[in-house]
């Protein structure tokens, strides 16, 4: 796995990826995909967010890398995109995540949710399908270990208030309020 934490106007952003592993390696044949990204420069704290058959059999950490090829710089390229105002980048950016399949649909599910965009808990669920799992759906931008390419930050209270966010209401309220403007 490869890392790098990026100054952004909201602060550290890290970004954990995965490798690109070999045929007989435990993550599979799957490309190299961000698994965990956030508002933080604690890359063990972010990796706690992985799940477990993600992470490298071996136990390996996260190496910190300058970001200059591959899937880390593409994502770190579509977070200074992100804030340099194409809201959009990082959606376009390969994401893995592991789950029950309505938490991994409901995930793909918010990739769909477009910058300026907001959707309550109520309406998310529906989206993803089942309108009467409010808490599955709130469950999943909790668990959401991919913060930006995963946006869970455009997701409500159903009365309309910003509700809970592992960064802090502080960098919620920036995104929206930066995706609002463009």
């Amino acid at each position: 796995m490869d890392a790098t934490t990026l100054t952004t106007p909201d602060g550290p952003f890290s970004i954990i990826v995965s490798p690109v592993p070999a045929p007989d390696d435990a993550l599979g044949p799957d490309p190299a995909a961000v698994l965990a990204a956030g508002w933080t420069d604690d890359l063990d704290s972010l990796l706690a967010l992985v799940h477990p058959t993600l992470r490298p059999v071996d136990g390996s950490r996260p190496a910190p890398s300058s970001a200059t090829d591959g899937v880390l710089a593409e994502a770190a390229d579509a977070v200074r995109a992100y804030y340099d105002g194409d809201h959009g980048a990082p959606g376009r950016v390969p994401v893995r995540q592991a789950s029950g399949p309505f938490r991994t649909h409901a995930w793909d599910v918010l990739r769909e949710v477009k910058a300026g965009e907001r959707l309550t808990y109520s309406e998310y669920a529906a989206r993803a399908g089942r309108p009467a799992a409010v808490r599955a759906a709130a469950g999943a931008c909790a668990m959401n270990a991919a913060a930006l390419f995963v946006p869970c930050h455009r997701i409500l209270r159903t009365d309309g208030s910003l509700g809970g966010f592992r960064y802090g209401l502080p960098v919620k309220e920036a995104l929206l309020s930066r995706e609002s403007a463009a």
